[in-house]
């Protein structure tokens, strides 16, 4: 009878990366923006890196509950939120995966068809940032753009997935803001969108890894984005065009999908290049983008 009681504790566990005096390593949430649990201060074998975490599987997902209640019970190992830095919940994954086009009300907005199948691109992995860290606005684009994402954590690698199998490939959930250079993404470079999504500091993620059953429905959650303390996206998940399954049994059959990946699941409307006329980021802007029971990402543009 214990083995089902031990696979509750772990499946709650809100994973995320801090720094203290120095050194990022592993912790839990013990709440929504709440104070962490130092796993890795109490049980020396949890690894600290969150793709080496999540590559250890349930032996790792084990050791961390268990450092979670013994840390409840004696109050040791609890940290204040306010004395570590919120890093980016995963650093160096493999692959950053994108879906383009899949909210329904986002494709309305361009007057275009809803995809029949996902619309795959890409950042590269070096382009992610802290929750909070301040956005680059390079001389090279005229055109910054803000994008708010529901993003998933793959937690268990895959290759052919079926749909009915996928969510248990499925780590968490986290909050992205997909920052985009429109000019290179829409009208330079031949017409490739890579280099207009992959700046550096253009996928700021976190706060943290939220397991779906954290989540009273992760394709039912408002989602939106705020410039300057106004409200520029308004939407909900439900209005996924292809939700995490899909999405994990579409791209696995092309693909590896390896713990630690992100994929970003697409944007709602409201976005500056569709607004009459265009809303481009300036230095100085403030954009949060935010999902409800995962949480809140800040960041300045500079």
């Amino acid at each position: 009878m214990a083995e089902p009681s031990a696979k509750r504790a772990t499946t709650g566990l809100r994973l995320l990366q801090f720094e203290a005096e120095g050194v990022c390593r592993v912790g839990v949430e013990v709440s929504a923006n709440g104070d962490i649990v130092d796993v890795t201060s109490i049980d020396g074998s949890i690894p600290r890196d969150m793709v080496a975490f999540l590559e250890a599987g349930d032996s790792a997902l084990e050791s961390a509950a268990a450092a979670v209640e013994s840390a409840k019970a004696s109050g040791v190992g609890v940290i204040s939120r306010d004395q570590v830095k919120i890093r980016a919940p995963v650093f160096r994954p493999e692959k950053v995966i994108c879906v383009g086009m899949n909210y329904v009300d986002h494709c309305t907005e361009q007057n275009m068809p809803v995809p029949v199948e996902p619309v795959i691109f890409s950042k590269f992995a070096s382009a992610i940032v802290d929750p909070n860290a301040d956005v680059e606005l390079p001389p090279e684009t005229e055109q910054l753009d803000f994008e708010v994402e529901l993003a998933f954590v793959i937690g268990k690698a895959g290759r052919r997935i079926e749909e009915a199998d996928a969510m248990s490939h499925v780590a968490g959930y986290t909050v992205a803001h997909d920052v985009s250079a429109r000019d290179w993404q829409l009208h330079k470079n031949g017409g490739q969108w890579l280099i207009g999504k992959t700046f550096d500091t253009f996928c700021p993620i976190g706060p943290a890894i939220v397991p779906c059953s954290s989540l009273s429905d992760p394709h039912n959650l408002g989602i939106r984005c705020r410039l300057n303390g106004e409200t520029v996206q308004d939407s909900n998940t439900n209005q996924l065009v292809h939700k995490t399954a899909q999405c994990i049994a579409f791209l696995t059959k092309f693909i590896t999908l390896k713990p630690g990946d992100v994929i970003l699941t697409g944007t709602p409307p409201g976005v500056g290049c569709f607004r009459k006329p265009p809303l481009w980021l300036k230095k100085g802007d403030v954009v949060e983008c935010e999902i409800d029971e995962i949480g809140c990402i800040r960041n300045v543009i500079v």
